[in-house]
């Protein structure tokens, strides 16, 4: 027999985005029901960026190894247990899941249900055996790994990363089909882990990001061994004597390349199907949910919030949706999402962090009416006493000081970023981080800096050397 349960708000999707609704409203007061199909946490814990930093962290520590003489430090022959590096992986994922199992958030309040849900009237959902009927819904049913219509891919085994943790045998030749984020933190953990691995990037890599600081990034994979082929087609994939052949057009010349194993990593695709959206009266494409910008649906009573909007794909993008949605749905509050101060990170080493406007796109909204200002890491105590000065810092501002945006390439960038994603929620100018006190030696004093050389040419111009020779005469 069909249950039936009313309830004040229904979230579909147990991600980050759909568990901070659920815990936050839950708490708040509200009768909370939380629909998952599959497992709890999602694509960010189970095969997104819980396990892609920790196999990152497990490359990187092989690499320090191997870097350690400069220091006078002598390791010997690094040895890599591939195995133990996934079983890091799935231990970081085992301390995680408790927060976000169905256990701790029945205890919240929240009633989970298991079950793929499907809306079946504007105002009703059902899942399993169970029709929920609820004030407001929450669609959080992110992304998933988008597979391109690559010729003869159907004929060999590949990875995304929902299957390449997944591997316990490091591959001896990873060719990698994209050259986005996720595209190049694998290729530098699994490189860093042994492997030999070539990227294939149909534009170029991380084409979102500023491409001064990108080039930063480039030279480093490039010295450390990684193939790397921009501006690539992929023609066609064969498996040949159970090995991967990839052909690929580059620079007008048709390349084979032979490799063991296969990942894909050419971008994401909304989780739209099978949720009877048409029966709810909610308006989507192939590239999500359309929602206005306090994350409502065209179904007023629906949000929908994260990946499956086809917006920025951050977990911490997701998290901020959740608070807008929280607002509206409890406290009636006409709240609306602001992306301008929104920071991303790739992994990389060096890291490479944005927020705000990039350089090219303050240039195409105000012209030639910008400041831009950098800072070099070489230029920095902490970084020389660490031998990482690869890198630097780059803020675009008004001409009256006010941030646009920041990047950072370098050590600890995504570390770095946030107080640059604070000035510029806040609407500051780059005068208070010029003002305050960095502690030394710190990577920290990178902000500070830059932004100190931001007044450079009028603190030190020839108006102010005037000025204070007219002052000295009377001291």
């Amino acid at each position: 027999m069909n249950k039936i349960i009313t309830t004040d708000i229904c979230v579909i999707g147990a991600g980050s985005g759909g568990l901070s609704v659920a815990a936050g409203a839950v708490q708040m007061g509200a009768k909370v029901v939380l629909i998952e199909k599959g497992k709890m946490g999602g694509d960010c814990l189970n095969t997104g960026c819980v396990p892609s930093k920790a196999l990152l962290a497990a490359g990187h520590a092989a690499e320090n190894a191997r870097r350690a003489s400069r220091f006078g430090v002598s390791t010997g022959p690094v040895e890599i247990d591939f195995g133990r590096a996934i079983d890091h992986v799935h231990s970081v994922i085992a301390g995680i899941a408790p927060h976000d199992s169905v256990e701790r958030f029945e205890e919240l309040g929240c009633t989970v249900i298991q079950a793929e849900a499907r809306f079946t009237g504007p105002g009703e959902v059902v899942a399993g055996d169970t029709t929920i009927k609820a004030k407001r819904f929450v669609i959080a049913t992110g992304s998933r790994a988008a597979v391109p219509p690559i010729p003869g891919l159907e004929t060999v085994c590949y990875f995304t990363n929902e299957t390449i943790f997944e591997n316990r045998v490091r591959p001896e030749h990873l060719i990698i089909i994209g050259g986005g984020p996720i595209g190049l933190e694998m290729a530098q953990a699994h490189h860093q882990l042994g492997a030999k691995v070539t990227v294939i990037e149909m534009g170029t890599i991380l084409p979102k990001d500023d491409p001064d600081l990108v080039a930063v990034v480039r030279d480093r994979i490039k010295a450390d061994g990684i193939s790397l082929y921009e501006g690539a087609k992929t023609k066609e994939i064969l498996d040949v004597n159970d090995q991967i052949r990839v052909v690929i057009e580059h620079q007008g010349i048709e390349i084979t390349l032979e490799g063991s194993h296969l990942l894909l990593a050419t971008g994401r695709k909304p989780n739209v199907e099978n949720l009877g959206l048409k029966d709810a009266g909610i308006e989507y494409t192939d590239r999500g949910i359309s929602v206005d910008t306090r994350l409502r649906t065209s179904n007023k009573k629906v949000f929908a919030i994260g990946d499956i909007t086809g917006g920025l794909q951050f977990t911490h993008m997701a998290g901020y949706d959740a608070g807008i949605v929280i607002r509206n749905a409890l406290f009636r509050l006409p709240a609306k999402v602001d992306h301008s101060a929104v920071p991303w990170v790739t992994y990389t080493n060096p890291e490479l962090a944005q927020v705000g406007l990039t350089e090219k796109a303050a240039r195409e909204q105000y012209g030639d009416d910008i400041r831009v200002v950098t800072w070099d890491y070489a230029e920095n105590d902490r970084a020389r006493a660490e031998v990482e000065t690869e890198g630097f810092i780059k803020v675009i501002t008004k001409p009256n000081g006010r941030i646009l945006g920041a990047a950072i390439v370098g050590r600890q960038a995504g570390e770095l970023i946030g107080v640059w994603s604070l000035a510029i929620s806040k609407k500051m100018k780059i005068g208070a981080i010029a003002g305050m006190i960095a502690p030394y030696p710190t990577l920290g004093e990178l902000s500070k800096r830059v932004a100190g050389a931001w007044y450079t040419p009028s603190l030190f111009g020839e108006k102010t050397r005037k000025l204070v020779r007219f002052l000295l005469r009377f001291a």
